[in-house]
């Protein structure tokens, strides 16, 4: 049942944002597939922007059972880059990684 709220989220997330200037955006691709242990779905918009994600149990039936997904999300920025984020997000929380995205320093 969470990666079902997870996915809708994510969803309703990747397609939430304002339309662009020309006009509304329309869906060109949208894939899914949803099981009783794991997701996966892959959408694409008009306006340049897509997202894909994939998830699954660990650990099913163990006292730890959690959900681990792995995606990504892309759009054209006001300023006409692409910018593309890729994260997983498991028992070590949420880790995103992308070009434009700071990255701590090594100690």
């Amino acid at each position: 049942m969470k990666f079902v709220i997870v996915f809708v989220a994510l969803f309703g997330l990747a397609l939430a944002a304002p339309p662009s200037a020309s006009g509304e955006a329309s869906i060109v691709r949208s894939d899914s597939e949803v099981g009783p242990q794991s997701y996966n779905y892959a959408v694409e918009t008009s306006d340049g922007k897509s997202a894909s994600e994939e998830g699954h149990i660990e650990n099913l039936g163990a006292e730890d059972e959690a959900i681990a997904v792995k995606g990504q999300f892309s759009y054209i920025g006001d300023d006409g880059v692409t910018y593309q984020v890729s994260y997983i997000a498991d028992k070590n929380g949420f880790q995103p990684s992308g070009a434009h995205l700071p990255v701590a320093p090594e100690v």
